[in-house]
């Protein structure tokens, strides 16, 4: 059977691809290997700086070559590399023999080859390049992702600050709101959760096989390598040098950043949740789409697809988020592969994150608020107009003021009429009186219009 998008074990290489383009030249095998050979660059080209009587600096002309084939690194390089790997059985050995293979056109460049991958190894140059994987998937892709989604509830919250709606607590009507500051309360959340995300820094490390310049040192020994390194690592790849390392950087950076976009997604879920009953209390209509099926037996059916895909989406980022932040950073002794092995899912895990993204973007581009749905609801809920009477009565100072009004609501249907009728009863100054006969489920929301439209 052909690989193609039917066959694809995975929906984000299938059902999903074309959603997750943007994805996919960053945190595929392709990715690591585009990286790969970013870092093996820079740090050849800076031993070339490093002042060895055995390697002079470089031309520009070879620097250009070097860098060049970074930056134009195509499908075709990566797969000459991965040719490679079939005899190495290796694939950052693959790496270092394939950019050793484009020196044929430079003397210069054959003649201090063997500086390529000088005294590191593998994961010197996989830890860095998974660090530049992650960081760039995190500052182009997932953010923007998120972005999108938190502008238009923000959007969403300062048109619809002011339509009260009627809450509910432990599913029961409770004191109302508004759409808008409900909208809010999420905004307000996913910027805490994108700041986590975003301050998170990528950690890497060039410093051997054990973390302690071993071979560096062994080669030259009056060489700064410590110095050398961070330089390589913060100057030439933008990352931030972890000085302190087994053989593997011990991924608590990834941990953390793992563990926040876990966050988002829990918000993002619990979003999802209550748009989904929102949706079927009818306080939100969904815009149809042409020739789209809700249901192969039901023709009235418009379901909400969309929140429920996001919400299946986030789960799996989540679960598998949880099990990387909490096996990466566990290495046996020095080092063992397990490591390695789960990284190559990471695209995996961000990737149902941002499927869960944009699911949820194409469903609030769908809604539309439905005025009379909430008004009804608002209108058969005269019982909450309890919590404001008792409340100002207990500020007047009259007797049993949250009894009475547990006496007159619970367990019944309340009226307009029986709410005038109670308040008619009270030893209140007449103005309070008035004040409390003008409000309605509807007006009676407190500030929760000014906290909407605050939120920006």
């Amino acid at each position: 059977m052909s690989v193609s998008a039917l066959t694809a074990l995975s929906p984000l290489d299938g059902r999903y691809a074309g959603r997750l383009a943007a994805l996919r030249p960053l945190l595929s095998e392709f990715g690591l290997m585009h990286r790969r050979v970013q870092v093996e660059v820079e740090w050849f080209i800076a031993l070339s700086e490093a002042g060895f009587a055995e390697f002079k600096p470089l031309s520009e002309a070879a620097r250009g070559l070097l860098r060049g084939l970074v930056t134009r690194f195509s499908e075709a390089d990566a797969q000459a590399i991965k040719d490679i790997e079939r005899t190495t059985n290796h694939d950052v050995k693959a790496v270092e023999y394939w950019l050793k293979s484009r020196f044929d056109s430079s003397d210069e460049l054959k003649r201090a080859s063997e500086f390529v991958h000088f005294a590191c190894t593998s994961e010197d140059i996989n830890n860095t390049s998974h660090a530049l994987m992650l960081g760039a998937a995190r500052d182009e892709v997932l953010l923007p992702a998120l972005d999108r989604v938190t502008h238009k509830l923000a959007t969403m919250a300062q048109a619809l600050a002011e339509v009260p709606m009627l809450s509910r607590t432990h599913g029961q009507p409770a004191s109302p709101t508004t759409l808008g500051k409900e909208i809010a309360n999420v905004v307000a959340r996913l910027r805490a959760a994108r700041q986590r995300i975003a301050t998170v820094k990528p950690l890497a490390k060039m410093n051997g096989a054990v973390g302690n310049y071993n071979a560096h040192h062994a080669a030259y020994p009056d060489f700064d390598w410590e110095a050398f390194s961070k330089r390589v690592v913060e100057q030439g790849l933008g990352l931030t040098v972890n000085a302190y390392t087994i053989q593997i950087e011990p991924h608590d950076w990834m941990a953390e950043l793992f563990d926040a976009i876990t966050r988002s997604n829990t918000v993002l879920i619990d979003w999802s949740r209550d748009v989904w009953g929102y949706i079927s209390l009818g306080y939100f209509r969904q815009r149809l789409t042409q020739g789209e099926v809700g249901s192969s037996t039901m023709p009235h059916k418009v379901n909400p697809i969309d929140f429920e895909n996001a919400e299946g989406n986030f789960g799996l980022a989540s679960a598998l988020l949880t099990h990387l932040a909490q096996k990466l950073p566990v290495s046996r002794w020095q080092r063992d592969l397990t490591d390695s092995t789960v990284l190559r899912n990471m695209g995996i895990a961000v990737g149902y994150a941002v499927l869960g993204l944009d699911s949820l973007a194409r469903g609030l581009d769908k809604l539309e608020v439905n005025r009379e749905a909430l008004d009804a609801d608002l209108d058969h809920a005269w019982e909450v107009l309890a919590e404001p009477i008792q409340t100002v009565m207990r500020r007047f100072g009259l007797p049993e003021p949250y009894e009475q009004l547990k006496a007159l609501t619970r367990g019944r249907t309340i009226t307009r009429e029986d709410i005038a009728a109670f308040i008619d009863t009270l030893e209140l100054p007449e103005t309070e009186k008035a004040r409390l006969r003008e409000l309605t489920p509807s007006t009676y929301i407190g500030l929760a219009a000014r906290l909407a439209r605050r939120i920006g």
